[in-house]
C-alpha cells in the first residue's frame, strides 16, 4: 500500500522560504516517479517538480531557481526546498507517485485512494 503523507506549509510574506516534506511509503522506488503538485480553486492542478527517485529532476518554469526537490532514502522522504516565494505560489501541495518512465511528463501522477483533497497549504501574502 503506497503512502503518501505531506506536512511543513504554513503562512510566509513575500520572499520567504518553506520546506515541505512528503513521506513515501514504496515497496521499491527506484522503479517510481514522485512529483510535487500545487493545487488552488482558480487555476486547478499544476505540477511544480518531479523525480524519477535516485535520477533526474524536472521543474515547471513557474518555479524553477527558486524551488528544489530532494529526496532522502535512509528516510523515505521526499522533500521540496522552496525559496523566495511570491503571492502566485499560495496552494495547497500535494506529493504523487507513477511507475517509471516518464517523469517528466505530469499526467498519469496518482495519489492514494485519488485522495487530492487536503495536501499542505502554503499561503504567501503579505
Amino acid at each position: 500500500q503506497v503512502q503518501l503523507v505531506e506536512s511543513g506549509g504554513g503562512a510566509v510574506q513575500p520572499g520567504g522560504s518553506l520546506r515541505l516534506s512528503c513521506a513515501v511509503a514504496l515497496y521499491t522506488p527506484t522503479r517510481y516517479c514522485a512529483a510535487w503538485f500545487r493545487q488552488t480553486p482558480g487555476k486547478g492542478r499544476e505540477g511544480v517538480a518531479s523525480t524519477a527517485i535516485g535520477g533526474t529532476t524536472t521543474y515547471a518554469d513557474s518555479v524553477k531557481g527558486r524551488f528544489t526537490l530532494s529526496h532522502d532514502k535512509a528516510k523515505n522522504t521526499l522533500y521540496l526546498q522552496m525559496n523566495n516565494l511570491q503571492p502566485e505560489d499560495t496552494a495547497a501541495y500535494f506529493c504523487a507517485h507513477k511507475p517509471r518512465p516518464y517523469c517528466a511528463i505530469w499526467a498519469g501522477y496518482s495519489r492514494p485512494n485519488n485522495d487530492w483533497g487536503q495536501g499542505t497549504q502554503v499561503t504567501v501574502s503579505s
